[in-house]
Order: structure tokens, then sequence, then C-alpha cells
């Protein structure tokens, strides 16, 4: 069922600093300020990075966040920092492209004004416990081969490194994975 902001009806996850919401319209600057940027896109995705270049895009990119985020526990979402209410980026929870056994994958990318400050790890930690509570066994992370502090995240996290991997991406990724008793294991 819609709710105020016109998005499905998903559960809001809170931590110590950080509200996992639904994207909103009204979001749509911030995002654009945030994917508008090439130092955020290159880390994103396959090919050539391709900046958001206005508000209509960035209005469609949550108009897809909302339908990822149909079915719980996958989905897309702002991460605001509670205090400020500032969005500080997002969290990612999605099946891998071309995944032949259903494969999710935990993603994040912060503002550069936001980063620095542990909300990847503590969003992220925060969807990885949302997403085994609804019964997912393992999530997956993969990062450019390049994205050292994307691979220090999923470290942090408890993933475990797999390697080099050319198998959901056109190009290689570092594959990171967590198991649902890995991470109830660190408590």
């Amino acid at each position: 069922m819609p709710n105020s902001c016109g998005c499905q009806s998903v559960p809001v996850l809170h931590t110590d600093r950080l509200t996992i919401r639904p994207w909103r319209d009204d979001d749509a600057p911030r995002l654009l300020d945030i994917l508008g940027r090439p130092e955020v896109m290159r880390w994103l995705g396959d090919g050539e990075p391709k900046p958001l270049q206005d508000l209509d895009e960035a209005l469609a990119k949550i108009a897809r966040f909302r339908e990822r985020s149909a079915t719980p526990p996958l989905g897309g979402w702002a991460v605001e920092v509670t205090g400020t209410g500032v969005v500080a980026g997002s969290v990612l929870l999605l099946t891998l492209p071309n995944a032949e056994a259903g494969e999710v994958e935990i993603g994040w990318w912060l503002h550069p004004d936001s980063q620095g400050r542990g909300y990847a790890r503590e969003a992220a930690d925060a969807v990885l416990a949302d997403g085994f509570a609804h019964g997912l066994t393992e999530i997956h992370a993969l990062t450019h081969t390049d994205n050292h502090p994307s691979m220090g995240v999923c470290r942090r996290l408890g993933m475990r490194d797999l390697g080099v991997v050319e198998k959901w991406y056109s190009g290689p990724s570092q594959l990171f994975r967590i198991t649902a008793a890995e991470h109830a294991a660190r408590g």
C-alpha cells in the first residue's frame, strides 16, 4: 500500500546515527548532487560513468528505487543522518544481474561530504541484518578491483574476500560474501 511519499510500505530501519528509509521525490536535488558527481559514479555499475544530468533523471531514479523496494528485503533506500535530516547517500540490497541462483548483493554510495564517518558500514550492517531476518542465507558485495574504501567497508562488515570474479558484471569485480550465521556470530 502506498504511503504519503507514494512509496510502498516498507520498514524504516534505524541505527544509532542513521535512518534508512524510502527515497522521496523531495530528495531529488540531493540525489542529483550525489549521482551527478563523476567521483561517485566512477564506482557504480559497468562501463563509463553516467552521472545524472538533471532533476528529471533524479526523479526517474527515485521511481526505480521505489519499484525495486516493493518486495522486502530487496530495495534501494536513502541513508539519512538522523540528527540533521541530510541524506548521506544510499544503501541497496538487490538481486545480482544475471543471477543464476537468485544471488543478492549489498551496495552503498555516499556524497563526498558524508564519506569517512562510518555511515556506509553502519547502514550496510543494518540492511544485512534485515536481509537475514527476512530469510536470506548469504549476501554478496562486489566492488571495482581498485575501490579500496568499499573493500574496507566489506571487511569491517565481516565479509570474506573471495577474490576477483568476472561473473555478474562485464568486467572484473572483487567479490565478498557473508552468511547469516557469520553475521549472527559477529553479535
